[in-house]
């Protein structure tokens, strides 16, 4: 199996894992300030959907042109 195959099948892999199960990242912004008083909103945001897509779809195709290359 070529090199491009096995990427191919890793970046499919990653990409299917985004899709069903997105990571979550905290985002952290200040509202107030106010002299020494801060007031902060920390938000809790899933990863889009269409990045898991790309991945998935950039391994399909590194997959075929590895097959194809045979």
């Amino acid at each position: 199996m070529k090199a491009t195959s096995i990427i191919g099948l890793i970046l499919m892999a990653g990409g299917l894992f985004l899709v069903l199960r997105p990571p979550h990242y905290a985002t952290q912004h200040s509202v107030l300030k106010f002299g020494g008083l801060e007031a902060t909103v920390r938000q809790e945001r899933a990863l889009p959907g269409w990045v898991g897509g790309t991945i998935l779809g950039a391994g399909l195709v590194l997959l075929s042109v590895g097959l194809i290359k045979r």
